[in-house]
């Protein structure tokens, strides 16, 4: 500890206009400095800091600071108690104070007692000004960050399924650039040889009617779009397949399930011969540029050029009609929930970037999509938060790669989550207690928080249990409780 309180001061002393003694030519002004501290003391400090207070290029003073960790383990302080002691050590009379709680959202608001994914965390910050006591609850006309970070995958999420595709899609986009497919689980228990055939003699036999009976084929077309829309007004899923699925999007929901590259070449083969042969003709969305959508516009004439399905060019062919499909789920859900236009969109669905670029992009649409859900499902968002909170993502993404560890945030008013939080012990609580202005200004802060307030602190020695109830059971949590204080010295 002497050794400490002699690098400060010279630290200090170093600075010190008035040390005339030292015979320094020219005085610098140095960067703040931090000594951490192994708490051994009676007041138990983990950190010690030291900055220069400065008026334009003038060093006029240091501001000193202490971090310290309470080992009373009995009660939490009294608030009045920490502002007297403030008046006292400040010699000011008159202080302000400011509120700080911090309350995960993601254990309040999911169902059946679970969690979102390992690395997903919705948590809010509320500030206010004015704490009447220590552990006061916010005032709902607190200022609300939303803190979101989002890790995709989560087995309980409602679009799920889409995730397995994308995984689909990514080995792949991977294949293609490695030369080695590496094929996840198959997404059916048929194989996939077997789906594709079934749905090309059911083309074939559609086909075959059209020519015989056309009442009958409209009243199959009239029966299919009212399934469709009978599945978008479900409640059961925010996110349910498009009902306008074309020739190649519903060949892709097929071959998702091929499990080897043999087979891969057995499906493309079986199709093309179908084309060849003119036993379909199957309908295609207009501006689908992937190979197998250009064969299927070919056979409308009568002739499909020939293509060789081997290397890397079956991998190619199913990569391209998966990119189309998967992107179009995405722009639909975005445009269909009002949440952006087709412009804001043009960068993640644009073909004129390579293919593992577009397969990047659609990772990130995906992100976004996790996030909206989710909100949508746990939090019960509508379209007001909804919709800022995707522009922010759209903006982020449009300039960054993909980064599921990124935190996303989004101003909200405390009364739109309360019933998350409000029978719930924050993460964190802390209040500042100010006094001065400007240069002059100083603060004692005081926290209790549910992770150790540093990291090189132990945790076997400096906690505080206490029960919180989650989800209606009780369990016992170790709470920390640090205070970090100021003091200054003025050279003039």
């Amino acid at each position: 500890q002497s050794h400490i309180q002699q690098l400060i001061s010279l630290y200090t002393m170093v600075q010190n206009p008035n040390m005339t003694h030292l015979k320094i030519n020219e005085l610098v002004v140095l960067p703040p400095l931090w000594i951490r501290c192994d708490g051994s003391d009676p007041e138990h400090t983990y950190w010690l800091g030291a900055e220069p207070l400065k008026a334009g290029n003038k060093i006029t003073g240091i501001s000193f600071h202490m971090v310290k960790c309470d080992a009373d383990k009995t009660c939490f302080v009294n608030l009045e108690e920490l502002k007297t002691a403030h008046k006292v050590k400040h010699h000011s009379s008159i202080v302000t104070t400011k509120g700080f709680a911090q309350y995960e959202l993601i254990s309040a608001a999911a169902m059946d007692d679970t969690t979102l994914g390992s690395e997903s965390n919705i948590s809010i910050d509320i500030t206010w000004h004015t704490v009447d006591k220590i552990l006061q609850a916010p005032p709902l006309c607190s200022a609300a960050m939303l803190n979101i970070m989002m890790e995709s995958g989560d087995p309980r999420s409602p679009v799920y399924p889409l995730y397995r595709e994308l995984q689909f899609l990514l080995a792949l986009a991977e294949g293609l650039k490695t030369g080695v497919t590496e094929w996840p689980e198959p997404l059916e228990t048929q194989p996939a040889f077997e789906l594709v055939q079934e749905f090309l003699l059911d083309l074939k036999k559609k086909l075959d009617g059209w020519c015989s009976s056309g009442n009958k084929n409209e009243t199959e077309v009239y029966s299919i779009k009212s399934d469709t829309a009978a599945v978008d007004s479900s409640i059961k899923s925010i996110f349910s397949e498009r009902g306008d699925l074309d020739f190649v999007e519903q060949l892709w929901c097929k071959m998702r399930s091929v499990c080897s590259y043999q087979e891969l070449v057995e499906c493309l083969t079986l199709v093309i011969k179908f084309l060849e042969h003119g036993e379909i003709q199957p309908w295609i969305h207009q501006g689908s540029s992937s190979l197998l959508s250009k064969l299927v516009q070919q056979s409308y004439h009568g002739k499909v050029e020939a293509v060789s399905l081997s290397g890397i060019t079956p991998i190619q062919m199913l990569l391209e009609i998966g990119l189309d499909k998967m992107k179009k789920d995405y722009v639909s859900f975005f445009i269909g929930q009002e949440l952006t236009t087709l412009t804001y969109l043009d960068y993640f669905v644009s073909t004129s970037v390579d293919l593992q670029e577009q397969v990047h992009r659609v990772q990130k649409l995906h992100h976004m999509l996790e996030i909206m859900v989710s909100c949508t499902v746990f939090l019960q968002f509508k379209h007001e938060n909804l919709f800022p909170l995707t522009q922010t993502c759209l903006k982020y993404y449009k300039e960054n790669p993909l980064n599921e560890k990124q935190v996303f945030q989004l101003p909200i008013r405390p009364a739109l989550v309360k019933k998350f939080y409000q029978n719930d012990h924050p993460e964190i609580w802390k209040v500042d207690i100010t006094s001065g202005h400007g240069q002059k200004e100083v603060k004692t802060t005081w926290q209790v928080s549910a992770k150790p307030p540093v990291e090189h602190m132990p945790s076997n020695n400096i906690g505080l249990f206490c029960d919180s109830t989650v989800n209606g059971s009780s369990e016992e949590r170790m709470y920390f409780v640090a205070m970090a204080e100021c003091s200054q010295v003025h050279f003039t």
